[in-house]
Parts: C-alpha cells; sequence; structure tokens
C-alpha cells in the first residue's frame, strides 16, 4: 500500500534593484578597493518558508564587475583575473545550511565556481526579517558575508612595491544584502511505501 504525501515547495526570486553582492580586497595592505557585480540572478527553492531547506543556485556576470574605475575593471576582467572572455560566469550552488543560532545567524555551505575551478566554501547568513509589502508580496532578507582566499582559484596575479610590500592582499571579503520575493509555490508528491504489508505477531 502506498501513502501520499504533499511538501510545498516555493520559489523566490532576487529582487535585484533591492540587492547588491559586493566584495572588498585589500590595496597595498593600507586601505581597502570595494567592489560589485551588477549582474546577477538566482533559482532559489525552499519547503515552505524554511530557509533551513534552501537550494541555492547563484550566477554573476563577470564582465559586470564594478569597482569605480574603468582601467582597473579592464584589469580585472582580463586573463590576470576573472577572464571575463573564456569565463563568463561566477557560480555559487548551495550544498548544506545550519541551523540558527540565538542572533540568527546561519552557515551556508556551498561550491563556488571561479574561471573553471570550483572549492568548497563557507558562508555567514543574517537573517533580516520576513513581510508582505504593500502590494501582497511575500518577502525576506538576508545579509551574506564570507572571506575567501583567491589563490585557491588560481587568481594569484600580484607586483611588489619599492618598500617590498604586496599591491593585491589574497584575502577577498564577501558582502551581500539580498531581497527576495516569493514567486509562488509548486506541490511535490512524495511516493512512501511501507517497509512491509506483514503485521508481526507475538506468539
Amino acid at each position: 500500500m502506498k501513502t501520499n504525501h504533499t511538501k510545498t515547495k516555493s520559489k523566490w526570486a532576487i529582487d535585484r534593484s533591492h540587492s547588491e553582492i559586493a566584495f572588498k580586497v585589500r590595496h597595498l595592505m593600507i586601505a581597502h578597493v570595494r567592489g560589485t557585480f551588477k549582474t546577477f540572478d538566482a533559482s532559489i527553492y525552499t519547503y515552505g518558508n524554511d530557509f533551513r531547506t534552501a537550494e541555492v543556485d547563484l550566477w554573476l556576470d563577470t564582465s559586470s564587475i564594478k569597482t569605480g574605475d574603468e582601467k582597473r575593471d579592464k584589469h580585472l576582467r582580463s586573463r590576470d583575473f576573472l577572464d571575463a572572455k573564456h569565463h563568463k560566469q561566477i557560480t555559487f550552488k548551495s550544498s548544506t545550511i545550519g541551523a540558527s543560532n540565538d542572533e540568527g545567524n546561519q552557515e551556508l555551505w556551498g561550491e563556488l565556481t571561479m574561471v573553471g575551478i570550483t572549492q568548497n566554501v563557507k558562508l555567514d547568513v543574517h537573517f533580516g526579517g520576513m513581510l508582505n509589502d504593500p502590494w501582497g508580496n511575500e518577502r525576506v532578507g538576508f545579509t551574506v558575508t564570507g572571506t575567501i582566499n583567491r589563490s585557491n582559484w588560481g587568481l594569484t596575479w600580484n607586483t611588489t612595491t619599492e618598500s617590498g610590500g604586496i599591491m593585491v592582499a589574497d584575502e577577498i571579503e564577501i558582502s551581500c544584502e539580498v531581497e527576495l520575493t516569493k514567486m509562488g509555490q509548486k506541490c511535490l508528491e512524495m511516493q512512501l511505501e511501507p517497509a512491509s504489508e506483514e503485521v508481526a505477531t507475538i506468539n
């Protein structure tokens, strides 16, 4: 005998006008250069509104990197860094999400792919809240932060200064503001087979 159980799978869309994918890196080891990716999107699904079950598949357009200086942006798009001509996207695909702590923070693990190299990374996610906007749309907000070493993806370009220091640090600090809108619901039916049709008897 089969038993039907239905779970509700919700689809969420990034509100790009209220979201930002940003980073910063130390320059000459005395200051930070900040940048953003202007073109990005994601496929995000959860069971109901439980973001501990979230499936996240995010992509960024490498050619959309902006740091406020076109000459520097052109260098970042070159083969010294992102090689945007041959690697058009950076992607992140989630694997596991930890339970929230008392401050509403969660660990998000997943695979980050740049220049054709995939590495497992940990990000920290802070839940900002959930509400219905004035038009009746259900929205949720998150702040996502983390630190990665660019050399893990083979991004090792650098140069030294006259004092023996380096131009660009290895560590990249990630800082993202993400606002999502629920797009609809998808019902998933799971067929569960009982272990056995036999009824055990005790003599």
